[in-house]
C-alpha cells in the first residue's frame, strides 16, 4: 500500500531519522518498523551525511516499506547528481519519495518554481515532494509536485497548510497530492529536553524557519510531541489528522534499542 493511501485504515505513519544512521542500526530498525505497521521510512539530509545513503540502508532491512528523503536542498544538490546517486545506490524508484527544498536561497519560492521542469526531466520515475511551510509554497506543492512535506507544524497549522495545498491543486485543475509532515517525537523522562534541544537548532537556522516559528507564536520546546509513554504519544500524534502521513521523527540516541523504543511508542494503532 502506498505510504500516502489511507485505504480505510487509521492514521498512516512513517518513521524518520537523521541521515548518517549506522547501517547496522538502519537495517534492523527498518525491519522492526515494518513489523510495527509503519508505511514508510524517512531520512533527512544534511551536509555531514547523505539522506539517500540512509534510505539505501533502510532498503536492506525492508523490501516493502516506501522510502523517503526529506528534504534535499537544491543549494547543495544538483538534480542530475541526485539522479546519479539513486542509480548508484540501486534504489527502487517506485518505492522512493524525494523531498526537495530551496535551502538557503534568497528567493525560495521562485527557486523551487523554476526548478520543477528540470527536476522532472533530471529525476524520472521518482515522486517529488516539496518542502513547504508558508502558504505560497504549499500552493506550489499542490499545483505542481507529487506531495507537500510540512515541517515543525502544530495540528491546526497543518490543517491550514493542507487547505493551501488543495487550493493550489484546484487552481490548475489537478487532484491534490498527499500531505506529509515531520512530527518531532520524544518519549521518556528526558522527552521535553530532547524536543527543546532539537527545536532550538531550527528556530534560527535561516529566515524561513525564523519566520515560520514567529507565525506559530508558540514558546520554545512546544512544537512537537514530548511524552512519557505510548498512550500519550498516540493521543498527541492523532491530533495531526490533517496529514495523510505523519512521519514520526524520533528524537533519541542513534542506537537500535533507543530508536526501537520510540518507534514502538509511536507506532500506528
Amino acid at each position: 500500500m502506498s505510504a500516502a493511501s489511507r485505504g480505510g485504515r487509521g492514521q498512516i505513519r512513517g518513521f524518520g531519522v537523521a541521515a548518517g544512521l549506522d547501517p547496522a542500526v538502519a537495517g534492523p530498525l527498518a525491519a522492526r518498523c515494518e513489523d510495527l505497521g509503519y508505511s514508510s521510512l524517512w531520512s533527512n539530509d544534511h551536509p555531514a551525511a547523505h539522506g539517500l545513503d540512509t534510505a539505501a540502508a533502510f532498503a536492506e532491512g525492508s523490501a516493502d516499506l516506501e522510502l523517503g528523503v526529506a528534504v534535499m536542498a537544491l543549494d547543495r544538490h544538483r538534480p542530475a547528481e541526485i539522479n546519479a546517486r539513486i542509480d548508484q545506490l540501486g534504489l527502487d524508484r517506485e518505492r522512493l519519495w524525494i523531498g526537495l527544498g530551496a535551502g538557503f536561497s534568497s528567493r525560495p519560492l521562485t527557486a523551487m518554481r523554476e526548478a520543477l521542469p528540470e527536476l522532472r526531466e533530471a529525476i524520472p520515475g521518482t515522486r517529488l515532494v516539496l518542502a513547504a511551510m508558508g502558504p505560497k509554497m504549499c500552493a506550489l506543492a499542490g499545483g505542481g509536485f507529487d506531495g507537500a512535506f510540512l515541517n515543525w507544524m502544530l495540528p491546526e497549522f497543518a490543517a491550514r497548510a493542507r487547505q493551501q495545498v488543495y487550493a493550489g491543486a484546484g487552481e490548475v485543475g489537478r487532484k491534490p497530492p498527499p500531505v506529509f509532515g515531520y512530527v518531532r517525537t520524544a518519549v521518556g523522562d528526558d522527552a521535553a529536553e530532547r524536543l527543546a534541544k532539537e527545536e532550538s537548532f531550527y528556530r534560527n537556522l535561516h529566515a524561513g524557519y525564523s519566520n515560520h516559528f514567529e507565525r506559530l507564536g508558540e514558546p520554545p520546546g512546544s512544537v512537537g510531541v514530548a511524552v512519557a509513554d505510548r498512550e500519550a504519544a498516540d493521543a498527541e500524534l492523532s491530533r495531526y489528522e490533517a496529514l495523510d502521513v505523519v512521519v514520526v521523527r524520533g528524537l533519541t540516541s542513534a542506537t537500535l534499542e533507543a530508536m526501537s523504543t520510540v518507534a514502538e511508542a509511536a507506532a500506528p494503532a
